[in-house]
């Protein structure tokens, strides 16, 4: 399957790289897209990001963390 680029300034910018690594365009192009993929990949999801956050703050919590029972809703409330 062929990719056609019409843009010029990316046709630069591959040639540049062309020239620099000494590779055909075809593998600049393959090593640039491994590269954005392998990065993109890297990036936690939203839901790692919210276990992680949800890790975190039960560690900042750790023993002086209260647990939510009637007494302690009670004295939320004033009504010890």
């Amino acid at each position: 399957m062929a990719l056609f680029v019409k843009d010029p300034e990316v046709d630069k910018l591959a040639e540049r790289l062309v020239a620099l690594r000494k590779v055909s365009k075809t593998e600049v192009i393959r090593q640039a897209l491994l590269h954005e993929l392998e990065r993109e990949g890297a990036i936690p999801t939203l839901v790692d990001q919210g276990v992680a956050f949800c890790r975190a703050l039960r560690a900042k919590a750790g023993a002086a963390g209260k647990s939510a029972d009637k007494p302690f809703i009670d004295s939320l409330y004033g009504n010890d």
